[in-house]
């Protein structure tokens, strides 16, 4: 397993890491038996990045992260979680300063720690990024010991480039795929100027990029790729990166021809990601250890071929751009 500097921060973190998300909640029933051991495959295999959040499973996905660090002991992963999406409605106003702390108070605790390594904005409104004193109310909390480092987790490219005009904003959180490539264009070379360090969320278009799926492939009713397949209950773009899945379905059909031998598409599509310098870590997820150890493989992998990412390239423009690239 490879590893990448984290920014500024002065830590170095796999270039795959592990995306805690499904391990919480809205991807389906969760066993906490499976998510340890996925968790516990995943440190096996060198990963050294864990992204979750407050409100995955309401905490749970924390508290699991929070079990698996006591039973392994030793030097701990780099941990990032998020904030602000326990508000029961979105508002620059409800990211005050007792609101802050009070949710990283609560991770504090989830976590079991004394200090986070990374808090990252968890997709605030876009006006929020046009606020500064947001971004000082963070840098407060640094002071105070109980922050680390703080960071964004955008829906738009437009919300990226202007976090980063913040000194303290230490890592943006972004989707980035073969079905979401717009961060390529101009936000990858700014963040790279600026030493910010890159997350590839959504990496695998919530499994669309698997290679798995079909038309009447059926999801639990508790799993966002059927309760927000149209953006019922957060940004569509979270879900099948903003693809209608039948679109998807067929970009991907023209995909397949280009993973060769013995390697998925799921890893072929991670190491997509791992083309791109910019990007310091791809967070796919994984509910069980294979998954887990799949997942890191892909690291491992060869170079991918200038011919197949032109082709890529190629059906992006033609499948999915004009539903997704200016939108997001």
């Amino acid at each position: 397993m490879r590893t990448k500097g984290f920014g500024r921060t002065g830590r170095k973190v796999s270039e795959i890491g592990f995306g805690a998300w499904a391990i919480g909640a809205a991807w389906g029933e969760v066993n906490d038996e499976e998510a340890l051991a996925a968790l516990h495959a995943a440190l096996d295999t060198g990963v050294t990045f864990i992204d979750t959040a407050d409100v995955y499973g309401d905490g749970h996905s924390e508290k699991l992260i929070a079990k698996v660090m006591k039973e392994r002991g030793g030097e701990r992963p780099y941990i990032a979680t998020k904030a602000g999406r326990r508000l029961p409605q979105q508002s620059v106003e409800g990211y005050s300063a007792e609101n802050l702390e009070g949710w990283i108070d609560r991770s504090l605790k989830n976590l079991e720690t004394d200090s986070l390594d990374l808090v990252q904005l968890h997709c605030p409104p876009t006006d929020l990024y046009y606020h500064p004193e947001v971004f000082g109310r963070l840098d407060k909390l640094v002071e105070k010991g109980k922050i680390r480092n703080y960071g964004v987790s955008v829906e738009r490219v437009e919300e990226a480039l202007k976090a980063i005009e913040y000194p303290g904003v230490m890592s943006v959180q972004i989707i980035f795929n073969a079905f979401r490539q717009r961060p390529i264009e101009h936000f990858f070379k700014q963040a790279a100027e600026k030493k910010v360090a890159i997350i590839a969320r959504v990496p695998l278009a919530s499994g669309l990029l698997s290679g798995k799926f079909k038309k009447d492939t059926k999801f639990e009713s508790n799993d966002h790729r059927l309760f927000n397949r149209n953006g019922e209950a957060f940004d569509v773009g979270e879900t099948f990166s903003g693809v209608p899945y039948e679109v998807g379905l067929e970009a991907v059909e023209k995909v397949r021809p280009l993973v060769s031998g013995d390697t998925t598409m799921a890893k072929f599509a991670l190491r997509w990601i791992l083309m791109f310098d910019a990007v310091t870590v791809a967070i796919p997820g994984a509910r069980n250890p294979a998954q887990a150890s799949s997942n890191a493989e892909a690291a491992s992998l060869p170079a991918i071929s200038d011919s197949a990412m032109r082709e890529i390239k190629a059906i992006y423009d033609t499948y999915i751009k004009n539903y997704v690239h200016q939108r997001w």
